[in-house]
């Protein structure tokens, strides 16, 4: 079984649009929040990525792709970039693609179904049927970039983007692939999709506060996050500037309700992931948390983190405090998240943190970066379907 490290990183989130501007959002605890312009005149607020030169910096046609692919295929780049991965010293039919994805090609159905029902338009546009694939944003990942390893999405709700990067160090360890791109992509700001988790009633009013007293539920987002990994001995083949190393994950199922999270299942999965890597609770110097900011999802990650953990629990923060609830995105978005945190050697904050809740009683950061030494970090993912996930990084 080979050793996996991570050699790039690719972020589009709301405010940054790559790694140095998100680092610099994430340890300022800076919230960017508005009403979404698919829906300005409605009660809810997203975390929306607006930047008005994204499909300009697309090396593909954009109007060919969905805005979930057109954000992994960005994010893919700069991780590639940073990684320095080229024909020249790669072999691109060994690099692998795995993208998560709660729901592909919303925004495309969403524009089709207008179309349709409002429009009475005959029929949908010919490239319906390829934007709106599960499959379209690792294809074109794989397309832009020529690359030609084992391709394809994972989908598996809010664990999507940390199952992408797991099973990619999977493949890396077994030797099916050498160098993998991984992570997760999401752009579900459509006016159905944000009315019907609004009709959950889970939709915070304002901000998302994980783990806060006074906290009222989570925020949509957007975004996509990557990483570039590969196995050990090709980042040192070739030279590479190794960022940290993969040194534990583990996904399991609760195999209980649909909807309310089992602390026992987050307990499990986040012992499995440490097991994975040979670490024992006290060796983990932070946690990257879920952290939804609802009630039910914060109180029983902290109920978890202290059944895996005890007394040896770290310090935590909830990178959706800022980011947004990215979906399948989630997972690719915190992975970069903790791995910055590794490399800079700083916790980013819990933004918007009030006070104290008597169920949720860690350490989470509230509201300014703590500088700290850090060797290794756990990233969590828990999905509706009771599917959890949990990365370990180390330096």
């Amino acid at each position: 079984m080979r050793e996996v490290v991570a050699t790039g990183l690719g972020v589009v989130a709301p405010g940054a649009g790559d790694v140095p501007a998100f680092w610099n959002v994430l340890r300022r605890g800076q919230a960017i929040t508005a009403p979404p312009s698919a829906l300005p005149d409605g009660k809810i607020r997203v975390a929306e990525v607006t930047d008005p030169t994204l499909t300009d910096r697309l090396p593909v046609k954009a109007a060919a792709l969905d805005r979930s692919a057109q954000l992994a295929v960005l994010a893919s780049g700069e991780a590639l970039a940073m990684a320095a991965i080229n024909s020249d010293n790669t072999d691109l039919t060994r690099v692998a693609v795995i993208i998560g994805n709660g729901g592909a090609g919303l925004t495309s159905l969403d524009e089709q179904f207008y179309r349709l029902y409002h429009d009475g338009q005959p029929r949908p546009h010919p490239m319906s049927v390829s934007k709106s694939m599960s499959s379209s944003s690792a294809s074109w990942v794989s397309i832009a970039y020529g690359l030609k390893g084992p391709t394809f999405v994972i989908a598996s709700a809010c664990a999507s983007g940390t199952h992408a990067i797991g099973i990619g160090a999977e493949l890396i360890k077994s030797g099916l692939a050498d160098v993998a791109v991984v992570g997760g992509a999401e752009a579900p700001l459509t006016r159905g999709t944000m009315l019907a988790w609004d009709s959950m009633r889970i939709l915070a009013p304002d901000v998302c506060r994980p783990f806060s007293k006074g906290r009222l539920g989570l925020l949509l987002g957007e975004g996509a996050g990557v990483v570039v990994l590969e196995s050990a001995d090709h980042a040192r083949a070739r030279g590479a500037i190794v960022l940290a190393r993969v040194a534990g994950f583990a996904c399991s199922a609760d195999a209980g309700d649909m909807f309310n999270p089992s602390e026992q299942g987050m307990a499990l999965v986040m012992n499995a992931a440490l097991k994975a890597g040979g670490l024992m609770p006290g060796d983990v110097d932070y946690i990257n948390a879920h952290g939804t900011g609802t009630l039910a999802n914060d109180r029983a990650e902290t109920a978890a983190i202290k059944a895996a953990f005890g007394a040896a629990a770290p310090p935590i923060s909830a990178s959706k405090s800022v980011t947004g609830h990215g979906l399948g995105a989630a997972g690719g978005i915190e992975a970069v998240a903790t791995i910055l945190a590794l490399q800079n050697g700083e916790i980013p904050p819990t933004a918007n943190y009030i006070e104290p809740d008597p169920e949720c009683d860690l350490d989470y950061v509230p509201n300014v970066a703590r500088p700290a030494g850090l060797r290794a970090a756990l990233s969590n993912s828990f999905a509706f379907g009771g599917l959890n996930a949990s990365l370990v990084f180390t330096v």
